[in-house]
């Protein structure tokens, strides 16, 4: 039974639109049409193997996919930062408010925190579809190793697969560190906003310079975070486009 909620059901055609679309020319034939169909159905049913081999059969290799994932959550995290930044500007005029309509500055703080929310839900998602084909990848990769006859490309192809595997789990683990920082700036926008939409006045107002400090410098760690995860993607894609 199809369990996906919508949000998760949308990323999921949106992988499917990009990744159909990394082969420039796509000429649709019979076959073809009956392969995109797979790919469409196993998208929605999350069928890794099969959508992974559905791409590879109109020409994008595993590889390729998982070069344009880390792109895609490179491009991800490049906005979640803009948008933290642009949630704290909000969150700073707040506090500062010397009169006006009190009522519309709220609602962009509100609007500012649910854009970052979103952010982060794909930012979620942009690893674990990292995550799923990097899998499929090295898993391949291993296996394939026995069909060496020649020992020598073999001991290179084992040491190259090594390599790029223990790169991976640098960026992995510094994809997740900084995703984990979104977590308690999320947490005091969240209880500001919420205690705002019942206290909507200059003493409410005024109670928010206590957390102002505080998300300054929560804010900055996560900027620094995604800053490094950014180029650990950098150089991870590196490393993918030498094993072509």
């Amino acid at each position: 039974m199809l369990t996906l909620d919508l949000s998760y059901y949308s990323l999921l055609n949106q992988t499917y639109l990009e990744e159909t679309h990394i082969v420039k020319h796509i000429h649709l034939s019979s076959i073809l049409s009956f392969t995109l169909l797979i790919l469409i159905i196993s998208s929605l049913t999350g069928c890794n193997s099969a959508y992974l081999g559905a791409l590879e059969s109109i020409g994008i290799p595993k590889r390729e996919v998982m070069k344009f994932r880390v792109e895609k959550a490179r491009e991800t995290q490049e906005e979640t930062k803009e948008q933290f930044k642009t949630a704290m500007e909000r969150f700073t005029e707040l506090t500062n408010f010397q009169g006006g309509d009190l009522e519309a500055t709220y609602k962009e703080l509100n609007s500012e925190f649910e854009a970052s929310e979103k952010k982060v839900k794909d930012i979620n998602y942009r690893i674990s579809e990292i995550e799923n084909v990097s899998d499929a990848l090295f898993s391949e990769w291993e296996s394939e190793l026995d069909q060496y006859s020649n020992a020598k490309l073999r001991s290179r192809s084992e040491q190259k697969l090594r390599e790029t595997r223990t790169q991976y789990g640098q960026l992995i683990a510094s994809m997740k560190k900084a995703e984990s920082k979104t977590e308690p700036v999320l947490a005091v926008f969240r209880d500001n906003v919420l205690y705002l939409k019942h206290n909507l006045n200059a003493k409410a107002i005024s109670s928010l310079q206590d957390d102002l400090k505080d998300i300054r410098t929560d804010v900055a760690v996560l900027i620094d975070a995604m800053e490094q995860s950014i180029r650990e993607s950098d150089e991870f894609i590196k490393t993918l486009d030498e094993i072509r």
